[in-house]
Order: C-alpha cells, then sequence, then structure tokens
C-alpha cells in the first residue's frame, strides 16, 4: 500500500514541473518580443484581447449576469 501511495505523490509534483516547463518555454520565447517597445503594446494588447474574449464568451455562453 505504501508504493501506492508513493506512486501517487509523483502525479502533483510531475503536474507543477510540467507547467512550469511550459511557461518557462513561452516566456523564453516571448522574452525578445518584450525588448522592442511596439511588438511589447502589440503582444499585450493581443494577450488582453484574448482575454476579454474567452472573458466574454464564457459569460454569454453560461449565461452568467
Amino acid at each position: 500500500m505504501g508504493d501506492f501511495f508513493d506512486n501517487v505523490s509523483r502525479y502533483p509534483r510531475y503536474l507543477i514541473s510540467f507547467s512550469l516547463g511550459i511557461f518557462f518555454a513561452f516566456f523564453g520565447w516571448l522574452a525578445p518580443l518584450l525588448k522592442n517597445p511596439l511588438t511589447a503594446i502589440s503582444l499585450v494588447g493581443f494577450l488582453g484581447g484574448t482575454f476579454a474574449f474567452l472573458y466574454f464568451t464564457l459569460k454569454a455562453m453560461l449565461g452568467l449576469a
């Protein structure tokens, strides 16, 4: 039974390391774009627009006030 809990305890660590790896790879890819002010403003606008689109889409789909 101890082996079972040892095995189950590995999954949260794997999830955290996998998520951090994706975050660092994505940020490493975007870091050069943040050096130029024009691309930085465009990137922030794109991310803000994506967030607003998802927010309003989910709000309408779920019927929230």
